[in-house]
């Protein structure tokens, strides 16, 4: 039986990318496959972990849940899309500077909600961080860091 691979338009940090695809391919599969942005990570591929966070329309959401044909006229903002050339954005440059990045692989995603966060709330508690973060596994622990690192992104201190 031949497999029916569908033609899907999507626009990924600010480009239109024309794609051949399968039609259950996930968003996730299509960021890293076909598209080489190999910033976004699959881990679970259930939507437990949020190692393949991306942004859609400005929010985040786990890319593995979402079928590429699903994302339509929205945009899609991955890790590789919130630096502007080699300038880091401040979360960015925090993760670095506070040491919350361990293994790496929960970092995109881990960068991606926390930079949401700041997005929307530029000085948020550390509870709100807690809740920002709360849907990510990072197996090295590295959650006060990101916190502390989170707070000082948004000019702020540890509470």
């Amino acid at each position: 039986m031949a497999v029916t691979m569908a033609e899907i338009v999507v626009s990924v940090n600010g480009v239109d990318r024309t794609l051949r695809c399968e039609p259950q391919t996930t968003l996730a599969e299509a960021l890293r496959g076909a598209l080489e942005l190999t910033g976004t990570k699959i881990a679970c591929n259930r939507g437990a972990c949020s190692a393949c966070t991306v942004w859609l329309d400005g929010e985040p959401v786990c890319a593995c849940m979402l079928l590429l044909a699903d994302v339509g006229e929205r945009s899609v903002t991955t890790i590789e899309g919130l630096a502007d050339g080699n300038n880091l954005q401040p979360i960015q440059r925090a993760f670095i500077d506070y040491d919350a990045i361990q293994c790496g692989f929960c970092t995109p995603g881990l960068v991606m909600s926390c930079a949401a966060l700041l997005k929307d709330t530029p000085h948020p508690t550390t509870e709100q961080i807690r809740t920002a973060i709360g849907g990510h596994l990072c197996r090295c622990g590295t959650y006060p860091h990101v916190i502390e690192a989170t707070l000082a992104a948004a000019g702020g201190v540890a509470e």
